[in-house]
């Protein structure tokens, strides 16, 4: 087995390799530093790697300043690999180019330009300009879909959009009285309130929060507690409500009308926002722009069949979750997991374009991102 902590074999594939454990490192910080990207780094000297680290949480010491402390004085001389280009000015932290540059780090490779205004080329150009040799590019892909949330937002102002269902074998998400507890198994659902407590926000919509009556709090928590959103009213003493202490709740009404039967909510603590019909705009692009403003990084969206039918039929999706248990039901009125207008055309439809398909206990696990039909690529 190759050692983790020492260069290939193959002098070319170096800078991959210690890109690529950058990009593995990144994934630790999920869910703790949003809106901040999540973001890794490795110090190398003479092939070794002497310090590694990555963004702890929001407001800590950025990736590296976390990998320079680790290093010490190893990271003289040394390379220093890191998944985003290093900033090169002072918000919750001071500048981290003037730590590489204390450090007197020699050469850095950065997977990623950083896009933030205030960065945008500028710490390489910093580095660049005090001697230091850098080299970007490398590790690119790996750290691009870690990035690819905090680059859409930077690009779009929309949060990161993740689907997330459970369904029957023959494709139903409930039967065709409603019953849909429980459709995937345990550990399936403990999968889903891992997803869950790193979530900014978690959207159903009006008929779900009526059925189910969800808490939409993870359980047991996670490093966010996630807003609840609900498109359309809902009853004054529904499980969100009582729980409203504990998690905010985002009332979406679509009319004055719905807005005026929510102003008892709003007197409980709810956020009610009117976003009144435009034909022009989907209520649900409206929605996910707001939820953008409102600084949110990823939005889970749990269904059902109609809201989850319009946020794929404006295109809003970017990341599927979907568990498949082996149980049939039936049922000609036993709603399936998208309704909408859906696609003309089997060619038109979105699809997984890097799948994982897993076993948990008795259920099928299927995750990916999305892509656009025949010419879906992986995206940001």
């Amino acid at each position: 087995m190759t050692d983790a902590s020492i260069d290939p074999a193959d002098p070319s594939d170096r800078d991959e390799h210690w890109a690529r454990r950058a990009a593995e490192l990144a994934l630790r910080g999920e869910g703790l530093v949003e809106p901040n990207p999540m973001v890794g780094c490795v110090v190398v000297r003479e092939g070794r790697l002497v310090g590694e680290g990555w963004h702890e949480r929001f407001g800590g010491p950025h990736a590296e300043v976390n990998a320079l402390n680790a290093a010490g004085e190893g990271a003289r001389g040394a390379t220093l690999y890191v998944s985003l280009e290093p900033c090169c000015h002072t918000g919750k932290t001071p500048p981290c180019t003037d730590a590489i540059l204390a450090a007197g780090v020699t050469r850095v490779v950065a997977a990623v330009a950083d896009p933030f205004p205030q960065v945008a080329g500028g710490g390489i150009h910093r580095l660049r300009a005090a001697g230091v040799v850098c080299e970007l590019g490398p590790g690119a892909e790996p750290a691009r879909r870690v990035l690819a949330p905090y680059l859409k937002r930077l690009a779009t102002g929309r949060p990161w959009v993740i689907a997330k269902w459970a369904m029957t074998l023959d494709g139903k998400i409930a039967t065709a009285s409603g019953d849909s507890k429980w459709i995937s198994g345990e550990a399936s659902r403990a999968i889903v309130q891992r997803l869950r407590g790193r979530m900014d926000a978690i959207v159903v919509g009006r008929r779900t929060a009526q059925l189910d009556n969800p808490l939409l709090i993870a359980r047991p928590p996670g490093p966010r507690v996630a807003a609840r959103v609900v498109v359309g009213p809902i009853a004054p003493d529904c499980r969100l409500m009582e729980t409203i202490a504990d998690a905010p709740v985002i009332v979406v009404a679509r009319s004055a009308e719905e807005e005026a039967a929510c102003a008892k909510l709003g007197s409980l603590g709810a956020d009610v926002v009117c976003l009144d019909n435009d034909d022009r705009v989907p209520v649900v692009t409206r929605l996910v722009e707001l939820l953008g403003a409102r600084g949110m990084t990823n939005v889970l969206v749990e269904g059902g069949g109609v809201l989850l039918g319009s946020m794929f039929d404006a295109r809003l999706v970017d990341e599927a979750h979907v568990f498949v248990a082996t149980k049939l039901i039936g049922g000609a009125g036993a709603p399936s997991p998208m309704g909408g207008a859906g696609q003309g055309t089997i060619a038109a439809g979105a699809r997984l374009v890097d799948a994982v398909i897993e076993q948990v206990e008795g259920d099928v696990y299927i995750r990916g991102r999305l892509g656009d039909g025949e010419a879906s690529s992986a995206g940001a």
